[in-house]
Protein backbone atom coordinates (compact mmCIF):
# COMPACT_ATOMS: atom_id res chain seq x y z
CA UNK A 1 0.00 0.00 0.00
CA UNK A 2 1.10 3.50 -0.88
CA UNK A 3 0.63 5.79 2.35
CA UNK A 4 0.91 9.56 1.80
CA UNK A 5 1.20 11.44 5.26
CA UNK A 6 0.51 15.34 4.31
CA UNK A 7 0.44 18.05 6.87
CA UNK A 8 0.99 21.76 7.97
CA UNK A 9 2.02 22.70 11.56
CA UNK A 10 2.73 26.06 12.50
CA UNK A 11 2.94 25.71 16.19
CA UNK A 12 3.68 21.88 16.53
CA UNK A 13 0.50 20.03 17.64
CA UNK A 14 -0.35 19.32 14.34
CA UNK A 15 3.23 17.96 13.36
CA UNK A 16 2.82 15.37 16.78
CA UNK A 17 -0.45 14.18 15.27
CA UNK A 18 1.54 13.84 12.01
CA UNK A 19 4.21 11.41 13.61
CA UNK A 20 2.37 9.73 15.95
CA UNK A 21 0.50 8.69 12.87
CA UNK A 22 3.70 8.06 11.13
CA UNK A 23 4.92 5.75 14.20
CA UNK A 24 1.83 3.83 14.13
CA UNK A 25 2.16 2.78 10.00
CA UNK A 26 5.73 1.95 10.70
CA UNK A 27 4.62 -0.05 13.51
CA UNK A 28 2.30 -1.90 10.82
CA UNK A 29 4.80 -2.30 8.82
CA UNK A 30 4.06 -0.43 6.30
CA UNK A 31 5.78 2.05 4.32
CA UNK A 32 4.96 6.22 4.82
CA UNK A 33 5.86 9.06 2.84
CA UNK A 34 5.68 12.01 5.42
CA UNK A 35 5.44 15.10 4.12
CA UNK A 36 5.44 18.64 5.64
CA UNK A 37 3.28 21.11 3.61
CA UNK A 38 4.96 24.53 3.46
CA UNK A 39 4.35 26.27 0.28
CA UNK A 40 1.30 26.32 -2.32
CA UNK A 41 3.58 25.18 -5.36
CA UNK A 42 4.87 21.85 -3.85
CA UNK A 43 4.93 19.32 -6.98
CA UNK A 44 3.30 16.56 -5.65
CA UNK A 45 1.17 13.56 -7.34
CA UNK A 46 -1.38 12.74 -4.75
CA UNK A 47 -2.86 10.36 -7.24
CA UNK A 48 -0.40 7.61 -6.35
CA UNK A 49 -1.21 6.90 -3.19
CA UNK A 50 -3.85 4.58 -2.02
CA UNK A 51 -4.12 5.83 1.92
CA UNK A 52 -3.72 9.36 2.65
CA UNK A 53 -3.85 11.44 5.72
CA UNK A 54 -3.76 14.68 5.51
CA UNK A 55 -3.94 17.37 8.40
CA UNK A 56 -3.60 20.83 9.93
CA UNK A 57 -4.22 23.25 12.30
CA UNK A 58 -7.43 25.46 12.28
CA UNK A 59 -6.70 29.44 12.15
CA UNK A 60 -10.05 31.16 11.64
CA UNK A 61 -11.89 27.67 11.47
CA UNK A 62 -10.44 26.58 7.98
CA UNK A 63 -6.53 25.09 7.21
CA UNK A 64 -3.57 26.58 7.27
CA UNK A 65 -2.74 28.95 4.51
CA UNK A 66 0.06 26.87 2.84
CA UNK A 67 -2.80 24.01 2.68
CA UNK A 68 -5.16 26.14 0.96
CA UNK A 69 -3.01 26.97 -1.47
CA UNK A 70 -1.52 23.89 -2.38
CA UNK A 71 -4.84 22.58 -2.65
CA UNK A 72 -6.82 24.92 -4.60
CA UNK A 73 -3.30 24.05 -7.09
CA UNK A 74 -3.85 20.22 -7.11
CA UNK A 75 -7.55 21.09 -7.95
CA UNK A 76 -6.76 23.05 -11.15
CA UNK A 77 -4.23 20.79 -11.92
CA UNK A 78 -6.18 17.85 -11.87
CA UNK A 79 -9.24 19.14 -13.21
CA UNK A 80 -6.90 20.10 -16.26
CA UNK A 81 -5.98 16.46 -16.09
CA UNK A 82 -9.55 15.44 -16.32
CA UNK A 83 -9.09 13.33 -13.18
CA UNK A 84 -11.94 15.67 -11.36
CA UNK A 85 -15.45 14.93 -12.77
CA UNK A 86 -18.98 14.95 -12.14
CA UNK A 87 -20.01 13.01 -9.61
CA UNK A 88 -16.98 12.29 -8.08
CA UNK A 89 -16.45 8.40 -9.18
CA UNK A 90 -14.83 6.39 -6.68
CA UNK A 91 -11.47 5.18 -6.91
CA UNK A 92 -11.28 1.31 -6.08
CA UNK A 93 -9.41 1.26 -2.99
CA UNK A 94 -8.42 5.25 -2.51
CA UNK A 95 -9.13 6.21 0.92
CA UNK A 96 -8.36 9.20 3.01
CA UNK A 97 -8.67 10.34 6.78
CA UNK A 98 -8.78 14.15 7.24
CA UNK A 99 -7.73 15.60 10.41
CA UNK A 100 -6.90 18.80 12.29
CA UNK A 101 -5.90 20.18 15.85
CA UNK A 102 -8.29 23.18 16.91
CA UNK A 103 -8.00 25.25 20.15
CA UNK A 104 -11.74 25.83 19.57
CA UNK A 105 -12.16 28.93 22.16
CA UNK A 106 -15.23 30.27 21.02
CA UNK A 107 -17.29 27.71 20.26
CA UNK A 108 -15.15 24.38 20.63
CA UNK A 109 -15.28 21.77 17.91
CA UNK A 110 -17.51 23.62 15.77
CA UNK A 111 -14.63 25.95 14.55
CA UNK A 112 -12.64 23.21 13.44
CA UNK A 113 -15.31 21.09 11.25
CA UNK A 114 -14.79 23.24 8.76
CA UNK A 115 -11.19 23.09 8.27
CA UNK A 116 -11.78 19.52 7.52
CA UNK A 117 -14.94 19.69 5.44
CA UNK A 118 -12.37 22.04 3.00
CA UNK A 119 -9.13 19.67 3.33
CA UNK A 120 -11.64 16.71 2.89
CA UNK A 121 -13.17 17.89 -0.29
CA UNK A 122 -10.11 17.73 -2.50
CA UNK A 123 -10.09 13.99 -1.71
CA UNK A 124 -13.66 13.97 -2.38
CA UNK A 125 -13.81 15.29 -5.95
CA UNK A 126 -10.67 12.74 -6.52
CA UNK A 127 -12.54 9.83 -5.53
CA UNK A 128 -11.47 8.86 -2.03
CA UNK A 129 -13.61 7.06 0.14
CA UNK A 130 -13.40 9.51 3.31
CA UNK A 131 -12.99 6.85 5.83
CA UNK A 132 -12.25 9.56 9.26
CA UNK A 133 -12.26 12.86 10.09
CA UNK A 134 -10.37 13.36 13.07
CA UNK A 135 -10.15 16.50 15.39
CA UNK A 136 -7.69 16.42 17.79
CA UNK A 137 -7.72 19.29 20.79
CA UNK A 138 -4.21 21.49 20.72
CA UNK A 139 -3.37 24.12 23.14
CA UNK A 140 -2.51 27.92 21.93
CA UNK A 141 1.02 28.95 21.03
CA UNK A 142 2.27 31.65 20.87
CA UNK A 143 3.00 33.24 23.92
CA UNK A 144 0.61 36.05 23.44
CA UNK A 145 -2.62 33.46 22.88
CA UNK A 146 -1.51 31.16 26.14
CA UNK A 147 -4.25 32.94 28.03
CA UNK A 148 -6.93 31.03 25.34
CA UNK A 149 -5.83 27.44 26.42
CA UNK A 150 -7.49 28.31 29.89
CA UNK A 151 -9.99 30.53 28.98
CA UNK A 152 -11.97 29.20 26.24
CA UNK A 153 -14.99 26.98 26.17
CA UNK A 154 -12.85 23.25 26.06
CA UNK A 155 -11.42 24.53 29.60
CA UNK A 156 -7.61 23.66 30.52
CA UNK A 157 -6.13 22.23 26.96
CA UNK A 158 -2.51 23.28 28.29
CA UNK A 159 -0.29 20.27 27.50
CA UNK A 160 -2.59 18.82 24.57
CA UNK A 161 -2.27 17.21 22.41
CA UNK A 162 -1.24 15.10 25.32
CA UNK A 163 0.35 11.46 25.48
CA UNK A 164 -3.10 10.33 25.98
CA UNK A 165 -4.24 12.16 22.58
CA UNK A 166 -1.61 10.87 21.01
CA UNK A 167 -1.82 6.81 21.81
CA UNK A 168 -5.74 7.07 20.65
CA UNK A 169 -4.45 8.61 17.31
CA UNK A 170 -2.25 5.67 17.13
CA UNK A 171 -5.01 3.35 17.71
CA UNK A 172 -7.15 5.02 15.24
CA UNK A 173 -4.38 4.70 12.23
CA UNK A 174 -4.45 1.02 12.87
CA UNK A 175 -7.90 0.67 12.98
CA UNK A 176 -8.33 2.08 9.52
CA UNK A 177 -5.64 0.48 7.98
CA UNK A 178 -6.68 -2.81 9.21
CA UNK A 179 -10.03 -2.32 7.58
Amino acid sequence: MNILNLYFSSTGNTEKVALRIEKAIRDLGERVDTLKMTRKDMEMDILNYDFIFAGSGVYGQLPGEPVMGLFRSLIRKYAQKGEIVPCSPRRPSAKAVIYCTYGGTHTGINEAIPAVKYMGQLFDHLGYAIVGEWYVIGEYHPEKMRPYSVSGRLGDIRGRPSEQDLQDIEERVKGVLKT
